[in-house]
């Protein structure tokens, strides 16, 4: 009878004490959670969220208390996947390491304003709607004290185009057969066209920047001083070699990628 009950119930079981609760709550903001679990899941499954928000809150007050007691110059990693920064303290939406802070870039940071000397994010904005984009940005000068800088790698919208009009150059045509073999497997031959409904489309991208609309934004924030780089380039030494440049090969990230950096003043 017992294995009977278990084996009807053993998924919500493991979902109740799983990372996906929180991610259901956060996600879907109205819930019947009578019908989808019952009396008893539903008391469980609010119980539990309340455990687990609990355990982020003080698991992230050791994080951040640990990291600004051991740093003077403190510097903010958003959105850093499994790309850990030395000296950084990295944070992401769903941490893969107990030494990494839990962070919604679309809510308010948890942290007092003018308390990081540099923000750093790549490959993060595009994930987020324009909106969003926007409010994370101004929370990053928020955060940032006067003189603190931020420098944001994400996708350009330009080098869509350019694969596009020019499919022939080398490298153009590297890449358009390389993220067609192993990301498009539903197209019948390579062709910018793929790559570009692809890339619009896929890895949860919302808003793809270009540098003026970028500029614009970090602009609007506050942020002066605006300069382009190449990755890894940078004229201050703390913002150098920060990019995950062997995350794709032969400089596709460089070809995909444009940096921008600001100053809080």
């Amino acid at each position: 009878m017992i294995k009977k009950i278990f084996s009807a119930f053993h998924w919500r079981i493991r979902f109740l004490f799983s990372r996906d609760l929180f991610n259901y709550i956060t996600e879907y903001k109205q819930i019947d959670f009578l019908k989808a679990f019952g009396p008893l899941g539903s008391f469980t499954l609010i119980f539990n969220f309340f455990i687990w928000k609990t355990f982020l809150y003080f698991s992230g007050n050791r994080i951040k208390n640990k990291y600004f007691n051991n740093n003077n110059i403190r510097k903010l990693h958003l959105g850093c996947g499994v790309h850990l920064l030395d000296g950084w303290l990295n944070t992401d939406f769903s941490p893969k390491s107990s030494n990494v802070l839990t962070l919604d870039v679309t809510k308010t940071f948890p942290f007092l304003d003018g308390v990081f000397d540099y923000v750093f994010n790549e490959h993060l904005i595009e994930h987020l709607t324009y909106v969003q984009g926007y409010r994370m940005l101004n929370e990053c000068y928020r955060v940032l004290r006067s003189g603190g800088k931020i420098r944001i790698s994400t996708p350009d919208l330009g080098f869509l185009i350019k694969i596009y009009n020019n499919p022939q150059i080398e490298i153009n045509k590297s890449y358009i057969n390389w993220v067609t073999v192993h990301e498009i497997n539903y197209a019948p031959f390579c062709d910018a066209v793929f790559i570009i409904n692809n890339f619009m489309r896929s890895y949860g991208h919302q808003f793809i920047y270009e540098e003026k609309i970028l500029r614009f934004l970090m602009e609007k924030c506050g942020f002066e001083k605006i300069e382009k780089f190449n990755l890894s380039q940078s004229k201050d030494s703390e913002l150098c070699g920060l990019e995950n440049i062997e995350r794709l090969p032969n400089d596709f990230l460089m070809l995909e990628t444009f940096t921008l950096e600001g100053t809080k003043l």
